[in-house]
């Protein structure tokens, strides 16, 4: 792993007249995982999109040398033409498409215009085979889990014979097992000559699997640490991110949780498709005045499922049960019932389902409340703008003005800015599906302080995680899900993480007998 195999010089890119990127570097040896970290914001996603094409050249200055060779990528497709590939976070696939069809789309194994389907088959049997997808190459997309949809779009990289491969947060929507898989092929690859560029906000990935680690923060090169020389233990890391030490992940809370202010009893949900299949099966659980109840579980369990269909029965049919708010019963037929009656769901899907992307933070904060800003249906433009601002200020939203697309933001930005919408309509029961999925150490922290001010006020906080540190770390209780059913509740003082997985090991040894 001698010498410099990519080299990124003096790169600076502007958006808004803000600078995204202030004169990065970044050295890559051959055939080596290097890990880029830095917190929301830092300019990691902004350089890899320099690098792959989807910034073109002219936009930035600055000098790409791979290989010895000065770049100049126009596109995305110059990029790949030099053996380099994106995996972007948000995965690039047609669902009703099969893995074959999507592995060689735009890349298509055809003679004289005609798709030539054996080669197209029996090439992307090869390369499942190579990445470990043990699936038939005709299956469609939509039919797998994330988790293998994930080495699909490896298998499309490498179907372009990519030398270099870009990781963006390649395992956020991974539980564990997906995760630790998705790793060990890395691993796998690096051992056939690819070189990879991982972007994780989970660091003991990035401890486990990284040669090099270059941080960045608030778009400028940190320092690059390397292993075996230098100390790469996460709190090592996270100073480098944050400027500072972080002692303790979950801030404190003095905790005043009083009487049971929301309850569901006998929740009964079928799959939207199929009316006889049940996803939640009689589940029924209570929430306090000032607690954060947590909802742990694998992926499958039911808990967003959960969350959707009493958030206005958003999901699912044949929904039975009753729910009931300070002791009298509500019903929920859809979401603007539920958001009058107090009710905010959080979802975990920000791009697709929280926000308009195209629209500016102003237009997003102020969505779920337009009559709090409007005067005789006319929204008065002074008045959210005055709203917006506060609430920019208040949960530290960055970003140049209330103007700004949400597009243009960092993730953990973009997250602010869904509370903000909820917080501004005024709920007494929140229910956060997934809240700091893909952000950063320092972001969630401030995600937390906002969720320990909220239940000091007095309102109650549902919080589904696939983190089971978050949930012991923020949480008062946990109920456990498994197969859409509620096996086990359980206090803060008694709850691990080896408790939590034995009883849903438990549980689905009794279920297979």
């Amino acid at each position: 792993m001698s010498g410099a195999y990519l080299e990124m010089r003096n790169i600076t890119k502007t958006f808004y007249g803000v600078k995204a990127l202030d004169d990065v570097n970044l050295s890559i040896k051959k055939n080596e995982i290097h890990a880029l970290v830095g917190e929301n914001g830092a300019g990691k996603s902004t350089l890899m999109n320099i690098l792959s094409g989807v910034y073109p050249y002219g936009t930035y200055s600055g000098k790409i040398i791979l290989d010895g060779q000065e770049c100049i990528f126009k596109d995305i497709k110059d990029s790949e033409r030099h053996g380099i590939a994106i995996i972007h976070q948000e995965l690039a696939l047609i669902p009703y498409l099969s893995i074959a069809e999507n592995i060689f789309l735009g890349n298509e194994q055809a003679s004289k215009g005609i798709i030539d389907w054996n080669k197209t088959i029996l090439k992307a049997d090869k390369i499942l085979e190579k990445v470990g997808l043990r699936e038939a190459s005709d299956i469609l997309v939509t039919n797998i889990s994330v988790g293998k949809q994930q080495l699909v779009e490896i298998a499309k990289a490498l179907a372009k014979e990519a030398k270099l491969i870009i990781f963006d947060e390649p395992t956020a929507a991974l539980n564990e097992e997906e995760s630790d898989n998705l790793l060990n092929l890395l691993l796998t690859l690096q051992e056939s000559g690819v070189t990879s560029i991982l972007i994780s906000h989970k660091l003991n990935e990035v401890e486990n699997v990284a040669d090099s680690i270059t941080i960045l923060r608030d778009g400028k090169t940190i320092e690059t640490l390397e292993k075996d020389v230098d100390d790469i233990s996460e709190g090592r890391i996270i100073k480098g991110m944050v400027g500072r030490d972080i002692v303790d992940r979950y801030p404190k809370r003095d905790i005043d949780i009083g009487d049971i202010v929301f309850e569901v009893k006998d929740w009964t949900v079928c799959h939207p498709l199929q009316d006889d299949r049940e996803i939640i099966k009689n589940v029924s659980f209570n929430l306090r005045r000032g607690e954060i109840l947590g909802f742990a579980g694998l992926m499958g369990a039911g808990r967003t499922e959960l969350a959707m269909s009493i958030f206005g029965k958003s999901y699912g049919s044949n929904i039975s049960g009753h729910i009931y708010k300070a002791g009298k019963e509500i019903h929920l037929n859809n979401t603007t019932e539920a958001i009058n009656n107090g009710i905010a769901y959080l979802t975990e899907d920000r791009k697709n389902y929280g926000l308009i992307l195209i629209n500016d933070i102003k237009d997003n904060i102020t969505l779920t409340k337009l009559d709090k800003v409007a005067k005789k249906n006319i929204i008065d433009h002074n008045k959210e703008y005055v709203v917006a601002e506060e609430y920019r200020k208040k949960m530290n939203i960055k970003s140049s003005s209330v103007n700004q697309t949400v597009a243009s933001l960092s993730g953990g930005n973009q997250q602010k800015v869904v509370l903000s919408k909820w917080i501004f309509a005024q709920p007494d029961i929140l229910i956060l599906d997934e809240p700091t999925r893909g952000i950063d150490v320092g972001a969630k922290y401030e995600i937390y302080t906002i969720m320990n001010k909220l239940v000091a006020e007095g309102k109650s906080i549902i919080l589904i995680s696939s983190e089971l540190p978050e949930l012991l770390g923020m949480c008062d209780r946990i109920y456990i899900l498994n197969e859409g059913e509620i096996i086990e509740e359980v206090d803060r003082s008694r709850a691990t993480q080896e408790y939590i997985m034995g009883c849903i090991m438990e549980h689905s040894k009794e279920g297979k007998k």
